[in-house]
């Protein structure tokens, strides 16, 4: 079934126009991105050309999609909007709240008894503003938005950065904080820099064991966790043409991973035949009347050099497995090193763990690839060395798995089978053991590997790579295994070796599911009641944040001076904590909790200055709020790397930091920071970080005056009595400068809506 048909077609009906107007006023051939964002101006036909990297300009997304654990703060806020419906199509999607443990049924179960509280909520909201609802066991986010609502050439918001997945099927798909899909579900413009552009050219055709996975690995090692901030990362070539439409997926997926705004492909066959086989006909044959709007224009792709902001090239017959990690996901090594590297760096050979799933891997082509490697394995005598889990991606791929015997495969040599959801990839794994946290290895098929974030075990190496990787790996229990070399020894003594994994793009008798797990909402929802209890642990109502006062901001504390790489995890963790993302106060007990504090290497850990006792960061920033005394946080180079969450701009927003003053900002974590009426500054001199000391008072100046491109002026008072001035940069526009006179964007909404 085709959803939202109607919007689709009006999309299209405008293309031709928009996009001829682009061309007049840009004056040269487009790509692929700036065609989609030229066609969802929010103004309609451009008018005038955007400068990439420095333009603000407001754009009309097509839809908006929310998972559970971020959809309960941004339905919170949306609540406070005063809107009585979503102004375009809406979803939640309910797959973070569930944890891996005994496999699929009872963890569900397990779930929906612990999480009924929130479920219930978010299923009264949305049928209450006429948003889509994705129950528990659904699916997860991203591969249920893929097969049933991205189109390409659209445009998309979404509270996950994951949400670029559907760069899969050509739109301009991007993740956000909740306060941005308020905006966009209350009718209003969404703002982003216009991007730039960063092209990659694929040649060549995957074979052997390289898959789709090994593409973004290879690129997230060329540009690092922060190399595509504010660039749209645009895939073309006979090389992209040549990937399955999921594959494209699973490769602008990990554009997270490299700060990219997003990432896309242009439309294609392998487009078409999966909109086809996920039961959307109509959208194909929709996108095969204006399909050369649905790729960048010819003169693009023929000399690419004269219209990306950067070149890279792959070819993709030469590529050969790999695996990134650990502890970062830029960290690419070709499997034929990794015994090498693993030896070098003291990496454990020995492999606890297997996974398939998340969003980036768990679509049918994967599962069927994986499990041709399973397959072998049982044919050949193998006894599977490690162990073994499974997240398929959504129920219409599981249960398509399991009809064509995929799923039984993987039983077969005792893999558990999970919840379709997120699971260990979050954080949501109560692994036994992980507790004793033992230094130990682990392969998984997920985009990210950031120390703790699967079990908790800080000592947990994790590696980044394909599901058929991670198969053979885990069969093997050897990270240095080399499936495309090495041979293993079955149960009889014999050396054998696996064959290159096969699988099927789309399952050969079509997909077939019984009950999808979709709740259409009400066609009036007026009537709907939303309770949320008072004493609830779950969830609480929103309380307006306090508007500036119109001073500048003097004697603040420094609550912290995190050292190294400080990412949304470590400032709002995962995992456990995700059971209070529907309450901000219990929540903002996990605030800067992973942080490593540079003065004295330890984390949760930072100096009282009121009582020069060491304590936990929450409840020193708690001893600051109850005395009415603000504080700053410093950071270091792409300070909030990692997911959209919004909690890490509202905990501290909430517990009274004012501002926050980095080397280099991750591009959504400022974003929310500025829509939650903080300070996010950079050190106009880097070198100024290693002026902040422990004991410091810091006053920030020129906020009477606080325009954009003008930088701002701290005053450093240090605990000996001296002082020093640095200065500090901003990106704010004259728009965000009132969101945060007025203490945040969701009160400009507010009082808008009042009046």
């Amino acid at each position: 079934m085709a959803f939202d048909i109607e919007m689709i077609k009006k999309v299209y009906s405008q293309y031709e126009e928009r996009i001829a107007a682009a061309r007049q006023v840009v004056n040269k051939p487009l790509t692929l991105a700036e065609k989609i964002l030229y066609t969802h101006l929010w103004d309609g036909n451009a008018t005038q050309a955007y400068e990439r990297g420095n333009s603000y300009v407001d754009f009309a997304p097509d839809r908006v999609a929310m998972q559970d654990a971020t959809a309960q703060m941004a339905l919170l806020q949306f609540m406070q909007a005063g809107r009585p419906k979503v102004a375009v199509p809406s979803t939640v999607h309910c797959d973070h709240l569930i944890q891996a443990r005994d496999g699929a049924e009872q963890d569900l179960t397990r779930a929906k008894s612990e999480s009924s509280e929130v479920f219930n909520f978010l299923s009264s909201v949305s049928n209450k503003y006429g948003i889509g609802f994705w129950k528990p066991g659904a699916g997860i986010i991203h591969q249920v938005v893929l097969e049933n609502y991205a189109f390409p050439g659209g445009m998309m918001i979404g509270t996950d950065s994951h949400t670029v997945n559907a760069g899969g099927l050509g739109m301009v798909a991007i993740g956000v904080g909740g306060a941005d899909a308020c905006d966009v579900m209350a009718g209003l413009p969404w703002e982003l820099k216009f991007p730039k552009l960063i092209g990659v050219k694929l040649t060549g055709k995957l074979s052997g064991w390289a898959a789709p996975k090994d593409v973004i690995l290879k690129v997230a090692g060329i540009l690092t966790v922060k190399g595509g901030t504010g660039a749209i990362v645009e895939y073309f070539g006979e090389g992209a043409e040549s990937l399955s439409c999921t594959g494209k997926g699973t490769i602008c997926n990990m554009g997270a991973e490299i700060g990219a705004t997003t990432s896309t492909f242009g439309y294609d066959a392998s487009m078409e035949r999966y909109l086809r086989a996920t039961g959307r006909a109509e959208v194909a044959e929709a996108a095969n009347i204006i399909k050369q709007h649905l790729t960048a224009d010819p003169e693009v792709y023929a000399n690419p050099e004269q219209y990306f902001d950067q070149l890279i090239e792959i070819n993709l017959s030469e590529l050969e497995p790999s695996l990134n990690g650990p502890f970062t996901p830029d960290l690419y090594t070709p499997v034929s090193r990794m015994r090498e590297e693993a030896e070098k760096n003291g990496w454990p050979l020995k492999v606890e763990w297997g996974l398939i799933g998340s969003c980036t891997n768990s679509s049918y082509e994967d599962l069927s690839r994986a499990a041709s490697i399973a397959k072998q394995a049982i044919d050949k005598g193998l006894v599977t060395k490690a162990e073994f889990g499974i997240n398929p991606g959504s129920e219409q791929v599981r249960y398509t798995a399991d009809r064509d015997g995929l799923l039984s495969t993987f039983e077969d040599l005792n893999a558990t089978i999970f919840t379709n959801a997120c699971g260990p990839c979050i954080g949501m794994w109560d692994r036994a053991g992980a507790d004793k946290q033992e230094k130990n290895t682990i392969v998984h098929s997920f985009n990210r590997n950031f120390a703790k974030r699967a079990d908790g075990n800080p000592n947990t190496y994790a590696f980044v790579t394909s599901p058929e990787m991670v198969a053979a790996i885990a069969i093997s229990g050897d990270l240095g295994f080399n499936p495309v070399t090495d041979t293993l020894t079955n149960k009889n003594g014999e050396q054998v070796k696996l064959d290159a994994p096969t699988g099927d793009e789309l399952p050969a008798k079509g997909f077939d599911v019984e009950d999808p797990g979709y709740q259409a909402p009400a066609a009036d929802g007026s009537a709907v009641q939303v309770d949320v209890s008072p004493t609830s642990d779950r969830l609480q109502l929103l309380e307006p944040f306090a508007a500036w006062e119109g001073t500048d901001l003097k004697g603040l504390k420094l609550l912290i001076k995190a050292k190294g790489k400080c990412t949304t995890d470590h400032i709002s963790m995962a995992g456990p904590w995700l059971k209070y993302r529907g309450h901000l106060d219990n929540i903002s007990n996990n605030m800067l909790i992973g942080a490593v504090n540079y003065f004295n290497d330890q984390t949760d850990t930072v100096k009282n200055q009121l009582t020069g006792e060491y304590g936990a960061v929450p409840a020193t920033q708690r001893a600051y709020k109850a005395v009415g005394i603000g504080s700053i946080v410093v950071g270091d180079e792409n300070y909030g790397e990692g997911s959209s969450r919004e909690h890490a701009a509202m905990e501290p927003r909430h517990l009274g930091v004012r501002a926050v003053l980095v080397k280099s900002f991750a591009r959504i974590h400022e974003t929310n920071l500025k829509k939650q009426g903080m300070l996010g500054l950079t050190f106009a001199n880097k070198d100024d970080y290693d002026k902040i000391q422990e004991d410091d008072t810091i006053d920030i100046l020129g906020l009477t005056t606080f325009t954009p491109g003008k930088p701002l002026t701290l005053v450093l008072h240090h605990a000996d009595g001296s002082q020093e001035e640095i200065l500090a940069n901003h990106t704010y526009n004259a728009q965000q400068i009132e969101w945060f006179k007025a203490g945040g964007a969701l009160n400009i909404i507010r009082a808008n809506q009042a009046n």
